[in-house]
């Protein structure tokens, strides 16, 4: 039996996203307004 395009889809982006399990990695310009905000 083949799977639906939806449940491929959804396996596919499980699979990224475990990849990166700490989200989106942030550019160097948010990292240094990040930390200008904190001081």
């Amino acid at each position: 039996m083949t799977q639906s395009k939806k449940q491929q889809e959804r396996q596919w982006n499980t699979r990224k996203e475990l990849q990166n399990p700490h989200g989106k990695v942030k550019s160097f310009e948010e990292l240094s307004d990040m930390n200008e905000k904190k001081k």
